[in-house]
Parts: structure tokens; C-alpha cells; sequence
């Protein structure tokens, strides 16, 4: 309309919403509101399916039965956007449904379109005409019917009707720019119908979808025509208009009132299409993608022939799951969207549909468990999302969102390293990326493009560069494997350079060694080498103009190898509130331990393994001033292999520390000791020395023949060594990021610059908050990172993701990151075990033929299961919850025993079983032998075995029983793996058969927990805290069942499938449960969460959140009844099927209750 794209949205909210879309605020804004209806989901009112004509001139909206609504598109500025409208049957009319001949349109209306009679845009004399498919009660077909709407008389009439016998007709669509033309989409066939008479409608041409010979197994709500009448006071409705109700639904487990009940798998001979999208732009020969019952996706052709047009079926481009939708946009790309799992960007190449990338879809999601791991206010998300056999487990964090600025092809496999250098120290850009490869590297210039400039660097090409940087203005450093080459670039590599044709280059090589890995800083490089181990520290000297020489400044041999360098290069960012170290600020001095010089000193971590903090001065030489051993153990006792220190990092906010990521996965923090900041290094309390990996040192000679050097063990250290012991740093905070080796990569060269944590996933380390804090990156994986500071760029980030380098720049906006792992099944409920580090996740609808059902511990970090407890056959978990029994946690489980539904139509319970079982958590450690060890504290959070308790300040921190670990066999080994010495399982303590499912737990008051079956409720203990044994306390009943149990401190609340919320309290004493407060309304309860012992937030399966609240003065109320008061409610439309809340309250409630939505469409 006028040149702008309106998108038109109906609702259950009554109206009928006219939106653009605004590209500078990327969001949609209303034009106008057409109220049609009142706001709900009535048969009979408008508001229920759309159909647009091809030029945006006619809308006409329908309800599920027997009425419609025809709007005229004004097509002149600055008068409204509705010309005219008219409702089908109109009022004085009356029921459509009173008439039994084709002049009415009494039934279920399945799908409606307009038929475009002409080339050229409408008048607003034109009269449009609407085919609708419309299901007829006592009738086993659907026919097709053509209504006018005359514009001048404003009047609708049906002129013809199309009825075939045949199998079930779904969907009728108009061919675009055929004038005329439609597809008629039935089970097993589509036919190709000509409307361009509309008095006499034909079918020219039919295709058969029955492209399988076998039956196909479909999970979806396809139609039964098994299923019997049922009757009403209007009569028989047909088999047909029952199933349409439930064609738009989403699985019947998800029904209001059948929620617990099993999905039934439908054998139907015939496919049938589900989902469509036409080709953009194609006027000659009409092409549309459709996808069909069985996940098959195919191509058809519109063609014209001199004997009439046919259609062309192609043979399946792709199979996936049943698509909800499908678009076709330009480019030759598709979006496919799957109800319950993710969708997918396809694109169509030579025939074929090739896969793209993900869309990802979190609906519906089950259940939540929001828990902030290291008590750091930094809540996540474990989420239970998608159902079978796209069950997955969804982790959603708050990140930073990044802006992609540039992405290459998918040329740079096997990339070992990526560094940005500049040309001068004090630069304030980058000026050159390296690429490091297996067997190759490459220079390239960073500015508007990034061009290839390795020959004119000076850099070898031919080898895989270990570490490079800048030694002095203009000196580049390029460390490899055999060499040390130090580089003068010409003015082709940078205008600064130097003014002849080819680069200068000199290089340095260790005798009969190779190098392992190196670093590069201003006036010093430091390489190791392995097998023999040392450490060489060299320097850079003029000779004369434009010749330099690396020269040996010292050697030291190393009892342990070295696993990573770090080198400082300047202590802070040119802040206007910051400047940069001297001497005489004493400020920075007094945060800084005694003897350490920042600008002498650098990091190395080891293979013992540990990180160590050493000081190069030239008249003194190596000295090592600090050492942080790692040793970390599980929560058995048992150290925990693999901790070589992959990356190290100096870090100077408020205080001196030391960031380490292992190759584990994990990250550590390290600290110097209060005291050490505040007395010498020579203090006689001064704890006992460690020993550092330093074997001997020697002054640089001439020469030093293979390097026989004395061997100076740690035990047999000097007294004079001894006083000059080195400090023994504190292990400040560990965190488990991932389970591949983590890179560190500082935004800047300052010491206080925020750093890149590389592993599984990217994360932003804030390193002026205490303890470790991060945040998660809203990037894919990446292998490499390296920052990028340029004129165009100033903040950028590149990385090394999928073959790809993709420029980034972090913004300033928060959003939220999704991190997946299949499970399989649905994954019904989730649960956070604090002591393992573990989830505890139920699923249910497996494949497996020996049960269908388990509790399972899962890693958050991997997604790998690490045990399950299987239920028995048949069997369905509904409910679980952590309980205490002294000083143990115990899980208790809900089950169903019975197939079928829980609830009648009534909302009374049905006759059915389920079993409580309650499940103890066992620590389990299997010695070398083979022997297991069973903890005796199962499921206990006393953290005795920590090794890190109470350190300075911090809270303890314990690692998981499924820490991701290196070979036990090998300690420097790179490869990652869980730890196969224990394991967490779940045994089984207790179980007993309850009349009735068991749909709800709740722990109550420490040492209770509340369970419901059927509509009665239990308040339940373990005597004497055995939790092999469970006695029934006190019985609480209601009249309809129950869904939902909640508690806070003595107050319970019970929802129903009816009465809504019952608040009820427990006196001990008397072992009775007391009913105080009921809902003042009905409502089908889906969550319901008690804030405190006065307020509840309660959603109900209409898609309503209400906040419920009571006065403590009952003596006040004379009602027999005293019905909680409504504070306030909103209506989403959408059910909220979990609600949580989380540290900060005011900020995430919202969130968690709108993230755990079930969308209906």
C-alpha cells in the first residue's frame, strides 16, 4: 500500500493489527487497530486465520465456524487504511448454521485464499472472490467454496461450490501471477484447480503425494478416522471438523485439560503437506517448495503446456523434521521452522537444498532451574526445551552482543595462531595480522583490506610461527620452531619501514635444539626449548644502521618444560583518568608485592604443574620471585590430572594476580599473599619454599658446549637460596569454563585490559571484579582471537571460527546467549545439584525399547550423560525434587503407572497409579584395582574435601566429580577426557505404588516434603532420617486435582485444575494440614511460586500470570471462605508453563516466566 509493506497480525486479542516496520529502530510499529471481536478463542468469532490477496487490496479474516470478515485496503493517501468491510453472515442474518444448502457457510472453515481474476491492481469497484474449504457437520469431505463480494451492492454471495469424492482436502492456495489458478492440498494428492470461471470451478491436473511405498510412522496431530462421533446439543460433528481443532494445536500432551497424558503415533498410508512457500519474483513459471508429513522436502513447477498447464513434482531436496513453516526468499534461500525443535536456513543450489546455518527455537520450554553457580549475582539458565526426538537442555546466559563487520570465505583451515603487532611501541593501531598455519604463515596488513605482505616483512613463510611481536620500533620478532628471525620491514609492508627493495633479516638458533614456544617484549624475547629443557633469554643489539644481532643474555636449565610465556607490555590504558607507571607513583607502588618490577618481569606456567612469576634484570640475572603450584583434587580426595597451564596471564587492578587457564578447561586465579606485599622477601616467616622449575642458571659466554650445566635440585637448595625463597602464591578461585585448553587473549597490552577466555565457547573475563567473573560472548566457538585496533576498527576482534576470520566489535548492549546439547526424549524437568556441579535432568518419550523414562546427571559444560536411573517399563516421570534428610539430599521422583489421561473433563482425577521413589546421590570413586568406593555422605554439601576453603576472603570453591581432565597416563598430555577415577549415580532408596499419578513434589520446612497423587496432597518425613524409610504425616484434599506444589518457610500452596490456588499451613503438633485462603476465581493452574508467605505468582493454561495475595488477619474476614486478593495480572496468551525466581527478582521475573512459554498457534 503506497509503496510500504504492511504486515497484518490477528490475535486473540480481538483485533486485527496493521504494523511497519521501522529499519533505523528495527522493531515494528502499529499503524491502526480493527477490533473484530472480543478477546478469546469463541467459535463463532472472527480471528482466527488471514488470507491476503496477491496485491494487498482485499483482507479477509474467519472464524473457526461459520463467519467471516472482508475488508477493502484504501488505496489513496491520507484517508484510513480500511475503505470497507463487511461481516459474512451479517447480523440480521443471523446463524449461518440455521441453513442447510450451499447459500450458507455453516461448518468448520480449514483454509481460505483469494483468487486473483486480473494482471493490473483492482479498483475499488472490483469485486474479489474468496475460496474458502469449509467441513460441513455429518459430513466425511470438505468442499471447496467460491464467494463474491460484491463491492458497489456491498453484499456477499457464494456462487459455486467444488466437492469431489476423494480423500480429506487441507488446504486450498492460489497460484501467484496465474489469474486464476489454485492448489488444492489433500491427503495423499495435490490437484491443480481452475477458478478463473468462477461459476464453474474444474480440476485440470492432478499429483500424487504417495511417494513412499511403505507407512510412515508420523508423530504430528494428523487426522483419525477412527476416532467415533461425538455428540452435542447442535448436533453430529464429522471426524473431519474434530481434527481440525486439533491441526493448529501442538501436541495433546500439551492440552489443557490432557496434559499428562501419552502422544499416540498415527499409521497413515498417504502423505500429506504441511507447510508451503512460492518462489519469490517468479512470474513465468510459478515454482513453490512444500514439505510433507514425513520431513521430506520437495520442489513443484507450475508449466505451461498447449494441452492445459501441468505440474511438475520434483524428488525430495532435503529430509529433516515435519516444517511449520517454510519461507522462500530471495537469493534462493529458505527458512524452515520446526514446532518443536530448531528450523534451519537452507538454500537452494543445483537442485538441491543445501543446509546453511541453524534457526534456533527454545518453545516449548517444560522447565527451569535458575542458579548462580559461584554466588557472584550471575545468574544462568538450565532449561528443558523441545520435545521428541528433538529434546535438548538449552543453558541461557546474559552476554554481550557483537556487530560482525567482515567474514571471509571458508579458506584458512588449520590456523595454529593469530597475532596483531605494530609497527612502533607507542603506536596507537595495529599494523600487521599474523597467520600462523601447520605448516606456513602469513603476514597481512590491517586497514581497509587486509592484504598479503609477508615477503616485505620479512617473515619466513615456509614455517608455523610459534609466537611473534615487536622487541623495539621497527624490529619484528618471528619465533618458529628452529629459529629466532628478527625482521626490519620495508616501506611496502608500512610506510615507517625501511627504504630498501627487500626486508632485513637476522636470526638466532639454539644449538642441536628445538624450540617449543617463545614470547616477545619490549628489549627482551624468552624461548624454550624441550628435550633438553631450558630457558633463553635474549637481546637485541645495533651494530650499525639497519643491522641488529640477537644475542644469548642468559640460559637456564629447567627441571620441568615449560607450557606457556607471558611477557608484559605496559601496565595501563591511556585513560584520562589513568597514566602510566613511573617511579614515582606511589600508589600503584604500595599495590604492588616487595621486589616486584613490572618492567623486568614476566610469567611462564609448567608442566610440574604451575605458574611462576620471574624477574630478568641484566648485572643479576633470573631470579624467581613468586610460584603457585596447582594440585587440585575432587570432591573424593583424588588430585585431578591435566592442569598444565595452557595460557598465562599478569594482571594489575587494585592488586597484582595471576590468571591461568589450564588445558583442562579450567581457569585459576593466583595471588601473593597479604603479607608479602607488606614485608620482604627474606621474612622468617616466610613459608616453606616449593622449589621452582629452575635447575641452575649461568651468565651468557660465547660458547657453553651441550650446555653442562650442574643439576641444582629443590631439596638441595643453599642456605643463601633459601632466604631468598620465593613466594608461595594463593589460589585465589577456580572455574571449570570448558572442556578444551583456554587461551587467554588480553583486548589490549595493558595490564588492566578485560581478556578473552577461549575454550568451548568464547567469554569476556572483567578483571577489575574480584574473584573470576565472566560473561558470556555472544560468538560461535572460535579456535583463535587476537584484537585488531585500527582507523576504521578501533575495538575490533578477530577470530578463527569455522575456516573463517570474522571481524567483530563488542557493543554496548546486553542480550542473551543460548548454548544447546541434545539429550533426546523431552526433557521434562531439570534440577541443579550444587555439591557435583551437576544436573539432574528427567526425560521422558525415549527410544529405547526396555523403558522409555530416566533421571539422569548430566554435565553442563559437555553435555554428556554421566549416569542414569531408568524406570521401570511403561513408566513416566512427572516430578522431582531435592530433598534433606539430615545431613544428606536425596532426590525425590513422581511417576505415572498408568497410560491415558490424569484428568477428566471435569477436572476430576482419573483412576490411575503412579510411584514415589525416593533416590539417593552416590559419590562413587573406582580405585585402579577396580574396586568402587561409595562416598558415605552421599548427596552431602559439607565441602570437607575442598582444598580451597575460606581463603582469604573468598567463598570455597570444589570441582565436580565430572571434571574434564587429560589423560591420567600421560599429565602433559593436550587431549581432554572426563575423569574416569568417580562418578556420580543415583540408587535407589525407597519406592512405594500411591492411588493416583504423582504430578507434584515439594521440600517443606528442612525435613518435610510435600507430595501430591490425584487430588489428594501429603505432608511427608523420613523418621529418624533414614531415607530408606517415608511416613505419611498429614493428608490434605481438594476437589479437583492437583497440578501444582509449592512452599515458603510454613505457608504451602496447592494449585488445581480448577479451584486455582489453596494456601494451606501444617501444625506440627497435631500432624493436621489447615486450608487458610483459596483462589478467588477458577483457574487450571500450570505454575504457581510462592514470593513469600503472603504473595503467590500463579499461571494458568489460558495464557494468564496473576499475582495473588492474603492478609495475616484472619480474625478480620467473617467469610467462612477467605479468598485471596488479586494485586495485579497480565495476559500473555501463552502458557507459562515454569516460573522461578532468581537472585535479582525485579529484573528476571519477567524473563523467566516469558522464556517458559509453550507458544499455541
Amino acid at each position: 500500500m503506497l509503496g510500504r509493506d504492511i504486515l497484518v497480525v490477528i490475535s486473540d486479542s480481538g483485533k486485527c493489527s496493521f504494523l511497519t516496520f521501522c529499519n533505523e529502530m528495527h522493531r515494528f510499529f502499529p499503524l491502526t487497530h480493527i477490533q473484530l471481536s472480543a478477546p478469546g478463542n469463541s467459535r463463532h468469532q472472527v480471528g482466527r486465520m488471514l488470507a491476503v490477496d496477491s496485491y494487498g487490496s482485499f483482507i479477509a479474516v474467519s472464524a473457526y465456524e461459520g463467519r467471516l470478515a472482508l475488508f477493502s485496503v484504501s488505496l489513496s493517501a491520507g484517508s484510513d487504511i480500511i475503505d470497507k468491510k463487511i461481516f459474512y453472515p451479517s447480523e440480521i442474518e443471523g446463524d449461518t448454521c440455521t441453513a442447510r444448502g450451499v447459500t450458507s457457510i455453516c461448518g468448520t472453515i480449514w483454509s481460505m485464499c483469494f483468487i486473483s481474476k486480473y494482471s493490473i491492481q483492482p479498483s475499488k469497484e472490483h469485486s474479489p472472490v474468496l475460496a474458502i474449504l469449509l467441513n460441513r457437520r455429518v459430513s466425511f469431505r470438505n468442499e471447496l467454496l467460491l464467494l463474491e463480494w460484491n463491492t458497489r451492492e456491498n453484499a456477499v454471495h457464494i456462487i459455486s461450490q467444488y466437492a469431489e469424492a476423494g480423500p480429506l482436502a487441507l488446504n486450498i492456495v492460489e497460484v501467484p501471477s496465474s489469474y486464476g489458478f489454485a492448489l488444492l492440498f489433500r491427503v495423499g494428492d495435490v490437484l491443480l484447480m481452475d477458478l478463473r470461471d468462477a461459476h464453474n470451478p474444474s480440476c485440470v491436473y492432478r499429483i500424487s503425494l504417495n511417494f513412499s511405498p511403505y507407512q510412515v510412522e508420523v508423530q504430528e496431530n494428523v487426522i483419525d478416522t477412527t476416532r467415533m462421533f461425538d455428540g452435542d446439543e447442535e448436533g453430529i460433528f464429522s471426524v473431519a471438523a474434530s481434527a481440525l481443532l486439533e491441526l493448529s494445536d501442538i501436541n495433546k500432551d500439551d492440552d489443557p485439560m490432557n496434559i499428562d497424558g501419552n502422544s499416540i503415533n498415527f499409521k497413515y498410508s498417504s502423505n500429506y503437506v504441511c507447510s508451503w512457500s512460492w518462489e519469490p519474483g517468479n512470474e513465468n513459471s510459478p515454482r513453490m517448495i512444500f514439505s510433507a508429513d514425513t520431513g521430506e522436502i520437495f520442489l513443484i513447477e507450475i508449466l505451461s503446456d498447449p494441452d492445459g498447464p501441468k505440474i511438475n513434482l520434483s524428488e525430495c531436496l532435503y529430509k529433516c523434521l515435519p516444517c511449520k513453516t517454510i519461507l522462500w526468499v530471495e537469493g534462493g534461500f529458505l527458512a524452515a521452522l520446526i514446532e518443536m525443535g530448531d528450523g534451519m536456513i537452507l538454500k537452494l543450489e543445483e537442485g538441491m537444498l543445501l543446509y546453511r546455518s541453524p534457526i534456533q527455537n527454545i518453545a516449548p520450554i517444560l522447565d527451569m532451574s535458575v542458579v548462580d553457580c559461584h554466588d557472584e549475582k550471575h545468574d544462568q539458565m538450565f532449561a528443558c526445551c523441545g520435545m521428541a526426538p528433538e529434546g535438548s537442555l538449552r543453558i541461557i546466559r546474559s552476554g554481550i552482543s557483537v556487530e560482525k563487520l567482515l567474514k571471509t570465505a571458508h579458506i584458512y583451515q588449520g590456523i595454529t595462531g593469530s597475532w596483531t603487532v605494530k609497527m612502533k611501541v607507542m603506536d596507537s593501531y595495529h599494523s600487521f595480522l599474523v597467520l600462523s598455519f601447520v605448516e606456513e604463515s602469513r603476514v597481512l596488513s590491517v586497514g581497509v583490506s587486509f592484504s598479503d605482505v609477508t615477503d616485505a616483512a620479512g617473515f619466513q613463510p615456509d614455517v608455523c610461527t610459534l609466537a611473534c611481536g615487536i622487541v623495539g620500533d621497527g624490529l619484528l620478532v618471528q619465533i618458529h620452531q628452529n629459529a629466532v628471525r628478527l625482521c626490519l620491514p620495508t616501506t611496502v609492508a608500512h610506510p615507517e619501514g625501511i627504504p630498501l627493495s627487500s626486508p632485513i633479516c637476522t636470526s638466532w638458533c639454539p644449538d642441536n635444539m628445538s624450540i617449543s614456544l617463545g614470547a616477545v617484549g619490549q628489549n627482551l624475547i624468552l624461548v624454550a626449548t624441550s628435550s633438553p629443557c631450558f630457558l633463553f633469554v635474549l637481546g637485541v643489539r645495533l651494530l650499525s644502521a639497519f643491522q641488529y644481532e640477537i644475542y644469548p643474555m642468559q640460559h637456564v636449565r629447567l627441571q620441568n618444560e615449560l607450557s606457556c610465556i607471558s611477557i608484559p607490555q605496559k601496565c595501563f590504558e591511556q585513560k584520562p583518568l589513568s597514566s602510566h607507571f613511573n617511579s614515582s607513583d606511589s600508589g600503584l607502588m604500595a599495590s604492588l608485592p616487595v621486589g616486584v618490577d613490572l618492567g623486568n618481569t614476566f610469567v611462564v606456567g609448567t608442566h610440574k604443574p604451575s605458574v611462576e612469576v620471574l624477574s630478568f634484570v641484566h648485572d643479576k640475572g633470573l631470579k624467581v620471585l613468586a610460584i603457585g603450584a596447582i594440585s587440585l583434587t575432587n570432591t573424593m580426595g583424588t588430585t585431578i590430572s591435566g592442569c598444565v597451564p595452557q595460557d598465562v596471564r599478569l594482571v594489575l587492578v587494585d592488586r597484582l594476580y595471576i590468571l591461568s587457564g589450564l588445558r583442562n578447561g579450567m581457569l585459576l586465579r593466583f595471588e601473593w599473599p597479604f603479607a608479602s606485599a607488606m614485608s620482604s622477601l627474606d621474612s622468617p616467616t616466610q613459608k616453606a619454599y616449593i622449589g621452582s622449575s629452575l635447575m641452575n642458571s649461568l651468565p651468557s659466554s660465547n660458547s657453553y658446549p651441550n650446555y653442562a650445566v650442574p643439576t641444582i635440585c629443590g631439596p638441595n637448595i643453599s642456605a643463601k637460596m633459601k632466604d631468598c625463597a620465593p613466594v608461595n602464591l594463593q589460589l585465589i578461585a577456580i572455574r571449570r569454563i570448558g572442556i578444551t585448553p583456554v587461551f587467554l587473549v588480553p583486548l589490549s597490552d595493558s595490564l588492566d585490559a578485560d581478556i578473552i577466555a577461549l575454550s568451548d565457547r568464547p567469554w569476556l573475563l572483567q578483571t577489575a571484579r574480584h574473584s573470576l567473573s565472566y560473561t558470556s560472548i555472544s560468538f560461535q566457538p572460535s579456535t583463535h582471537a587476537t584484537p585488531v585496533c585500527s582507523v576504521e576498527c578501533p575495538k575490533g576482534i578477530l577470530f578463527v571460527a569455522e575456516n573463517s576470520l570474522h571481524l567483530v566489535e563488542m557493543v554496548h548492549t546486553k542480550r542473551l546467549n543460548v548454548q544447546k546439547f541434545h539429550l533426546g526424549g523431552t526433557p521434562r524437568k531439570v534440577l541443579y545439584h550444587t555439591e557435583s556441579r551437576l544436573l539432574l535432568v528427567m526425560r521422558t518419550e525415549l527410544s529405547s525399547e526396555s523403558y522409555s523414562s530416566d533421571i539422569c546427571f548430566v554435565d553442563p559444560l559437555s553435555g554428556s550423560v554421566v549416569s542414569s536411573f531408568k524406570l521401570d517399563p511403561g513408566e513416566t516421570g512427572k516430578c522431582m525434587e531435592l530433598v534433606r534428610v539430615g545431613n544428606e539430599l536425596v532426590l525425590v521422583v513422581g511417576t505415572s503407572l498408568s497410560t491415558g489421561p490424569a484428568v477428566m473433563a471435569s477436572g476430576e482425577a482419573e483412576s490411575t497409579r503412579g510411584r514415589l521413589i525416593v533416590l539417593c546421590l552416590d559419590h562413587l570413586q573406582v580405585s585402579d584395582s577396580g574396586s568402587i568406593a561409595v562416598s558415605s555422605k552421599a548427596g552431602s554439601s559439607s565441602q570437607q574435601t575442598s582444598p580451597f576453603r575460606e581463603i582469604i576472603g573468598y567463598s570455597a570453591e570444589q570441582l565436580s566429580g565430572s571434571s574434564i581432565c587429560s589423560s591420567p597416563d600421560d599429565n602433559s598430555c593436550d587431549g581432554v577426557k572426563l575423569e574416569e577415577t568417580e562418578a556420580w549415580h543415583l540408587r535407589s532408596a525407597y519406592s512405594t505404588i500411591w492411588p493416583g499419578m504423582v504430578l507434584a513434589v515439594c521440600p517443606y520446612l528442612d525435613h518435610y516434603f510435600l507430595a501430591s497423587a490425584g487430588n489428594a496432597f501429603y505432608v511427608c518425613g523420613f523418621p529418624n532420617d533414614n531415607s530408606q524409610r517415608v511416613r505419611r504425616l498429614a493428608v490434605g484434599r481438594t476437589r479437583f486435582m492437583i497440578m501444582t506444589l509449592t512452599a515458603h518457610f510454613t505457608r504451602i500452596a496447592v494449585g488445581d485444575c480448577r479451584d486455582g490456588i489453596l494456601f494451606y499451613s501444617y501444625h506440627e503438633e497435631a500432624k493436621k494440614l489447615e486450608q487458610l485462603y483459596c483462589d478467588p476465581v477458577q483457574r487450571l493452574v500450570a505454575d504457581c511460586m510462592l514470593m513469600d508467605v503472603d504473595t503467590a505468582v500463579v499461571s494458568d493454561r489460558k495464557g494468564g500470570i496473576a499475582v495473588l495475595s492474603c492478609s495475616n488477619h484472619l480474625e478480620d474476614n467473617a467469610s467462612p471462605e477467605c479468598n485471596l486478593s488479586l494485586s495485579c495480572s497480565y495476559y500473555m496468551g501463552e502458557i507459562a508453563m515454569s516460573i522461578r525466581k532468581a537472585s535479582a527478582l525485579t529484573r528476571w521475573l519477567q524473563l523467566l516466566i516469558t522464556l517458559s512459554c509453550i507458544t499455541l498457534t
